[in-house]
């Protein structure tokens, strides 16, 4: 018996990982450290976003 997971039990674990943080962050009701861990999430899976004009990360960076 291999003690390693199967692909659809980490896949399953890797949505549920991702919708439990989503909707913390839209629900508004996460703290910093799962913004912090929901940050980290989406760059571990290679997520990036690119400050264009009028985007919520274009908005972050102009009000900084």
């Amino acid at each position: 018996m291999s003690n390693k997971a199967s692909f659809d039990l980490l896949d399953a674990l890797h949505s549920a990982v991702a919708e439990e943080l989503l909707g913390k962050v839209k629900s508004g009701e996460a703290t910093a450290a799962e913004i912090s861990v929901a940050v980290k999430f989406l760059k571990d899976n290679g997520v990036e976003a690119l400050a264009v004009p009028n985007s919520p990360v274009g908005n972050l960076l102009n009000s900084l």
